[in-house]
């Protein structure tokens, strides 16, 4: 067992203590950004990589969390009675009624994780006990992706449009600007991904998670033993939402905008191709694959301006070519050459 963590407490250590050292705190920024899309991925390869619904549509699951988080943000920001400056730029004249819960921040982190996975139960629920799966899951997903931003984009007035939310300068009181409060997050986001790991994994290795790969491999065969996949399905799809939606929760406060642009069907396509970069079949390789993905974007996009898009793709093919099981599947195989 202590074997099997030290991995794990290695890249702890690092994430935890040497980064906030060593990154300059642009850098670092960027690093909290790939670990809020390594939760995404996290919860993407619970469901994708274990339970084997291949879901297009996280990126909805991280916008409404990202959103709820905005929200409180902008309220706080525009204080009692006042409104938020993309409202009034808007024209509109009296706070919706939707908004004003968020002006508590108990309720809008409660909102960031349980709004997501209150859909996804409503949705799984909806769609596995009709035994939709594989292809038409997936392609329903990416319709209610694309669903979500045309329905963003029509509502200025209440969401920002197109342009969303952006301008954020407190959080609990905290100047978000201050390299302090963004190291401090930064650290909150690590912790945020280890322990979800470390739930997730354990999760995996309980009699649910055996439960959950006897249903992706031989459905029918699992319902034939008196287990119910469709519960089974999305109890795992609300967890992979609620995941989705605290990662944009966490993401808001460190980039400072959330938008229709972040959360439509290309970023959610984008999460996905990271997980399998990494190894979808592997909890590990997912979060690593989001972590790769994330700075070969930033890396091809800062030395190939023009290119960049072209390099990434060439990316994924690469690895998809060379291992099919992705980046984890290259080094066991590295391993088991090792020992033989």
């Amino acid at each position: 067992m202590i074997k099997r963590n030290l991995p794990f407490a290695a890249v702890a250590v690092i994430a935890l203590v040497a980064a906030p050292l060593l990154l300059e705190p642009f850098r670092l920024g960027l690093l909290a950004k790939y670990l809020c899309y390594a939760i995404v991925a996290l919860g993407i390869g619970l469901a994708w990589g274990k339970g084997g619904m291949l879901t297009l549509g996280q990126g909805v699951f991280f916008g409404l969390g990202g959103y709820s988080m905005a929200m409180y943000l902008k309220l706080q920001e525009a204080g009692p009675g006042g409104l938020p400056d993309f409202m009034v730029w808007s024209g509109v004249e009296s706070l919706p009624a939707l908004w004003t819960p968020f002006a508590n921040p108990v309720f809008a982190v409660g909102m960031a994780v349980l709004g997501p996975a209150l859909l996804a139960v409503i949705l799984g629920t909806l769609v596995f006990r009709q035994r939709v799966r594989g292809a038409y899951f997936a392609i329903l997903t990416q319709a209610l992706a694309a669903a979500m931003v045309i329905l963003l984009v029509g509502q200025q007035g209440l969401t920002g449009g197109t342009n969303g939310m952006t301008n954020f300068f407190e959080l609990f009181g905290q100047d978000l600007a201050d390299d302090s409060t963004q190291r401090g997050l930064y650290i909150v986001v690590a912790s945020v991904l280890g322990i979800l790991y470390l739930a997730t994994r354990q999760l995996v290795g309980s009699r649910y998670g055996r439960l959950l790969v006897a249903v992706r491999d031989g459905e029918d065969r699992v319902r034939f033993l008196g287990y119910d996949p469709a519960l089974v399905k999305t109890v795992t799809f609300a967890a992979s939402a609620g995941m989705a939606g605290l990662a944009g929760a966490l993401f808001v406060p460190v980039v400072g905008i959330i938008s229709p642009a972040l959360l439509g069907v290309v970023p959610s396509l984008e999460l996905v191709v990271a997980v399998a970069v990494g190894g979808r079949h592997a909890l590990a390789g997912a979060v690593l694959g989001a972590v790769v993905m994330g700075y070969a974007k930033t890396a091809f996009s800062e030395q190939f301006a023009d290119g960049w898009l072209y390099l990434q793709g060439a990316l994924f093919i690469l690895v998809m070519t060379l291992a099919p099981k992705g980046i984890v599947g290259i080094v066991g195989r590295l391993r088991r050459a090792r020992t033989a």
